[in-house]
């Protein structure tokens, strides 16, 4: 029995090491960079990883704080390493997440008449205004189950995409996107998720064609721009998160707001809405 016991403390040292190993090839980091950042020798930290030497929680917040790993991910290696995990997962309906929950109802609310997301780690809709919940009725309805992905809706062909005059510009800016989130995460569902919009015909024939427009002047921001059966709509759009989350569901929220790009678009949105 105890050499069971000896036998799982050295596959979780093990696999917390090699799991810290990625998040810091992930990251760019070297060894003695990670050391020096977090103040221990590159030979205690190379032990970590290989196994040599258990983390304590306190060693493991740091290197994971250093390496801005995702609470989530934390939670994980805290499991692999044998201590119990720290941060916690509430949900957005919770009794102790109702100030947030109205604090973004507020926001979403005051956004009007430009439509207004909150959406979690995957890009899926946790809540919506409603002037972006009247784009969300231009879609069909197997865009919109189980879950409502703004990649997804935007780049499959029956989706937005259909509706998106400069469909290359603003599809390229989406892919970036999550290639960037799927490289800071780590998230499988996202890597999925990736390879389901990467072949979708639209986007497919992205790659093929290339670009033709690099002598045209750049823009400030990249828009979007959606023809509407009311109108043609011009928007930018910002991504703001929470300040020091603590809790794993308000780290993966983001709240995308989007703004009109040009008078035409801001005098459409307010006629819809009157």
């Amino acid at each position: 029995m105890q050499h069971a016991n000896e036998h799982s403390q050295v596959n979780g040292q093990s696999g917390v090491g090699a799991l810290l190993r990625d998040w810091r090839s992930r990251r760019g980091r070297s060894q003695m960079d990670l050391a020096l950042d977090v103040g221990v020798s590159t030979r205690h930290l190379s032990f970590i990883e290989t196994g040599r030497s258990r983390p304590s929680p306190a060693m493991l917040e740091a290197l994971t704080g250093a390496l801005e790993v995702p609470l989530r991910e934390r939670n994980r290696l805290l499991l692999v390493a044998g201590y119990a995990p720290r941060y916690t997962a509430r949900a957005l309906d919770d009794a102790g997440m109702q100030q947030v929950r109205n604090a973004l109802d507020r926001l979403l609310l005051a956004h009007e008449p430009h439509p207004g997301l909150v959406l979690d780690r995957q890009w899926n809709v946790v809540l919506a205004n409603r002037s972006a919940t009247a784009l969300a009725a231009l879609l069909p309805e197997h865009l919109k189950k189980p879950d409502f992905n703004m990649f997804r809706a935007s780049l499959h062909p029956q989706g937005l995409a259909e509706l998106t005059e400069n469909f290359a510009e603003w599809a390229t800016y989406l892919l970036q996107t999550l290639r960037r989130t799927i490289v800071s995460s780590g998230d499988a569902a996202l890597a999925a998720l990736e390879q389901e919009v990467l072949a979708y015909p639209n986007v497919a024939a992205l790659a093929s064609a290339g670009r033709s427009d690099a002598h045209l002047e750049t823009p400030l921001l990249v828009p979007c721009v959606l023809r509407l059966p009311h109108g043609r709509l011009s928007m930018f759009t910002t991504l703001t998160t929470f300040g020091t989350p603590r809790d794993i569901t308000l780290e993966e929220l983001s709240i995308e707001l989007f703004y009109p790009a040009d008078e035409s678009t801001e005098a459409l949105l307010r006629g819809l809405a009157a």
